[in-house]
């Protein structure tokens, strides 16, 4: 997928999300050499770290998350609650953006 399909999508989700209540705390977060994170949003005190995946469908979209991808985000969310010494409910969810959908996957690590 191009970075501007990317981005499109990401700017959807974020939408989507205040669109639920959830305040947007920060977009595509960088942690070097352990990767990013595209949304970190708060809802009730809660700490929501999303990786969005779009693609034409649904299932195309899932297949992206890889055991990789997820590795690489877990590393990266630990490393966001380190920096900002964060004592918070946290969990990592993703949103599949479609053409004809935006769905939320909650708690998508283990």
């Amino acid at each position: 997928m191009s970075k501007s399909k990317g981005d499109e999508a990401e700017k959807k989700a974020v939408l989507f999300l205040k669109n639920k209540g959830f305040e947007i705390v920060e977009t595509n977060f960088y942690a070097k050499k352990l990767g990013e994170i595209d949304i970190i949003a708060n809802l009730k005190n809660v700490y929501h770290f999303f990786e969005v995946k779009s693609a034409n469908d649904y299932e195309t979209a899932i297949l992206n998350l890889t055991k990789q991808k997820l590795s690489k985000i877990k590393r990266s969310v630990e490393y966001y609650i380190q920096k900002n010494e964060l004592d918070c409910a946290f969990c990592i969810d993703a949103i599949i953006v479609t053409k004809d959908k935006i769905k939320i996957l909650e708690n998508i690590t283990i």
